[in-house]
C-alpha cells in the first residue's frame, strides 16, 4: 500500500542496554535493566567492534541471553544491540481485511464450519440429524422407508402444514415393515386432547383399541391453507429392535372445524404397534379421505 509522506513504523524497536565484555560467549540481554527476550536472531542487529554480525552464525538468541560463536576478551566492544520487534506485529488489523487463508487454525474453512476456541475449524452438530424431506402436493400418502439404520435408536418426523384436500378430516400414520403399510387391527392408542375458541374451551380424552390406524387428529383439519392444515412431531422409538412392541409419542396442533366452532386444539398421544416385535421400516402419514394438498414432512435421526 502506497503512503504519502513517511510510512508507518510498525513493531517495538529497542535498542538494548550496554554490554560489558569479558573472556565469555554468553551475555545477558537487559533493557533498562530488566531481562529482555527477542523473538530470534533475525530479529536483531548486532554491531561488534563496529562490525555488524551475522544472525544465527556468529551469534544466537536464547532466551534473554545472547551467545556469541566464540568467547569475547574484555578488549572487545558491543557497540550495540537493536531489536527491530516481535514476530508479525502489524498492529491491529483494518476491519474485513483478515481472510480465512491467513488464519493457522487447523480443519476445513468454508461457509458451513465455524473456529472452535481451541483453533480449530468444525461443522455445527445437533443431536438432530436429518435424513430425508418431502413436499407433499396432491398426495395419497407421504411415507418415509429405508432410513432406519443403526446409526440411530430413535427417529422423528415433524410435519409443518399438512393441508388435507377435503374439509373436516382425520390426520393418521401407519408404520411399515419390508416397505409396506402394516394394515393388520393391531394399534393402540390414547389421546389426550386440549381445545380453545373464543367461546368454547375444554379438555377430553380418546384412543383406539384394536385399530389398523394411528389418529393423530380425529376428525375436523380444516382444508383452508390460512388455518395451516395439521402440525405434528411424532417420535419413532428403537424402530429395529426385535425384543419389544413398537411405541410411539408425539403431538399435533390445528385448528378444528368443530360444528361451525372454529378451535384451535392440541393432541398428545402414546401409541403401541403390537402385531409382533419384528423390526420397522417406516412409517406413513395419510388423511382418511382425500388427497394431502400440500405440506412438509422430515425424517430426523436422534443420536
Amino acid at each position: 500500500m502506497a503512503y504519502i509522506g513517511k510510512q508507518p513504523t510498525i513493531g517495538n524497536f529497542v535498542k538494548l542496554d550496554t554490554i560489558t565484555t569479558s573472556a565469555t560467549a554468553t551475555y545477558n540481554l537487559t533493557n533498562g535493566g530488566v531481562a529482555f527476550s527477542p523473538q530470534s536472531p533475525n530479529h536483531c542487529i548486532v554491531s561488534l567492534n563496529g562490525v555488524i554480525q551475522s544472525p544465527t552464525t556468529s551469534y544466537t538468541i536464547s532466551g534473554s541471553t545472547i551467545v556469541f560463536d566464540s568467547a569475547l576478551t574484555a578488549s572487545d566492544v558491543i557497540d550495540f544491540i537493536l531489536v527491530l520487534g516481535d514476530v508479525l506485529n502489524i498492529g491491529t488489523p483494518s476491519d474485513n481485511t483478515v481472510s480465512l487463508a491467513k488464519l493457522t487454525a487447523t480443519g476445513t474453512k468454508d461457509s458451513t464450519t465455524f473456529l472452535r476456541g481451541d483453533n480449530t475449524f468444525a461443522s455445527p452438530s445437533s443431536d438432530y440429524v436429518l435424513l430425508a424431506s418431502t413436499e407433499a402436493s396432491s398426495s395419497a400418502s407421504v411415507s418415509f422407508d429405508g432410513y432406519f439404520s443403526s446409526t440411530y435408536k430413535n427417529y422423528a418426523v415433524l410435519v409443518a402444514n399438512a393441508i388435507p384436500a377435503t374439509n373436516d378430516v382425520s390426520f393418521r400414520f401407519r408404520l411399515r415393515r419390508s416397505n409396506a403399510d402394516i394394515t393388520t387391527s393391531d394399534y393402540n392408542s390414547v389421546k389426550f386432547a386440549y381445545w380453545k375458541g373464543a367461546s368454547t374451551n375444554g379438555t377430553g380424552e380418546s384412543g383406539g383399541w384394536d385399530a389398523d390406524h394411528v389418529n393423530l387428529v380425529y376428525a375436523g383439519v380444516r382444508n383452508t391453507t390460512s388455518y395451516g392444515g395439521s402440525n405434528s412431531l411424532v417420535y419413532i422409538m428403537n424402530p429395529l429392535g426385535t425384543s419389544s412392541y413398537k411405541a410411539i409419542i408425539g403431538t399435533n396442533t390445528y385448528y378444528h372445524n368443530n360444528s361451525s366452532i372454529l378451535t384451535i386444539d392440541r393432541n398428545d398421544f402414546t401409541a403401541v404397534l403390537d402385531d409382533a416385535t419384528t423390526a420397522l421400516s417406516g412409517i406413513t402419514f395419510y388423511y382418511n379421505s382425500g388427497n394431502i394438498a400440500s405440506g412438509n414432512f422430515k425424517l430426523y435421526g436422534i443420536k
